[in-house]
């Protein structure tokens, strides 16, 4: 795979003030906020984890964690944290080893939560052929099975700007979870929570980039340092 690959952008999409604008950029004030999704999880069950203690990498996941060290070593991180689960602080310790940085750990990023944990969970099998789930299902809006949207948004935009502000002119990585940041993704480009997870672009660690000149988003970015991986498998990890 090239590295246009993996390492592809999407354009810049506006929304009315928060991103874009005419005024020119300021160097000084220049500040990126990286948001990256753990590596490959050691999950031969197929279980929908959440916030399960004991899912750790695989072996796999280990080494997209090196990839992404490597692909921070010039992006001038200054700050880095992560989700306190296992999975996120392991993708994380190779940036910590290679930049000399702390891992701060924030609650606020923590995968979000869902009434199916533990259990399987696909279309045709799984905890969707019960019945005693449907009621689960009923409102996709919210979403009724777990953690509202609104409320990802929230605490996940509270420690994107806590990051930005502890690294001002250069750059923070905050190591999350596939929902939370394409739910904060999502907010911030003014779209709809409600959508297909499998056309999230949240790969598996890959880096989703916010922009800031000041307290103002001005671009999005996207990049997979580690590859493209299946957006078929089970989401919200």
């Amino acid at each position: 795979m090239s590295e246009d690959q993996r390492e592809h952008r999407s354009e810049e999409r506006a929304r009315s003030g928060a991103l874009g604008g005419s005024e020119p950029l300021n160097s000084v004030s220049q500040t990126t906020v990286h948001l990256m999704r753990h590596g490959e999880v050691h999950n031969p069950a197929g279980v929908l984890y959440g916030r399960l203690p004991g899912y750790r990498l695989s072996v796999t996941g280990e080494a997209m964690a090196l990839a992404g060290a490597e692909w921070f070593a010039d992006k001038g991180v200054t700050h880095l944290v992560a989700s306190p689960l296992e999975r996120a602080q392991q993708t994380a310790q190779p940036i910590s080893d290679a930049l000399g940085l702390e891992i701060h750990t924030d609650d606020r990023i923590i995968e979000a939560g869902n009434a199916f944990e533990g259990k399987t969970f696909g279309v045709g099998d799984g905890a969707l052929r019960r019945p005693a789930n449907w009621w689960l299902m009923r409102n996709p809006f919210r979403p009724s099975w777990g953690e509202p949207y609104v409320e990802i948004a929230a605490r996940m935009l509270a420690a994107v700007e806590t990051a930005r502000d502890a690294a001002r002119g250069s750059a923070a990585v905050l190591v999350s979870h596939q929902l939370p940041i394409w739910t904060v993704r999502l907010h911030v480009e003014g779209r709809r929570y409600v959508h297909d997870p499998r056309r999230r672009e949240c790969g598996l660690a890959s880096v989703t980039s916010l922009s800031y000149d000041g307290d103002r988003l001005v671009g999005i970015s996207y990049a997979e340092p580690a590859g493209a991986t299946d957006p078929d498998e089970v989401p919200g990890a």
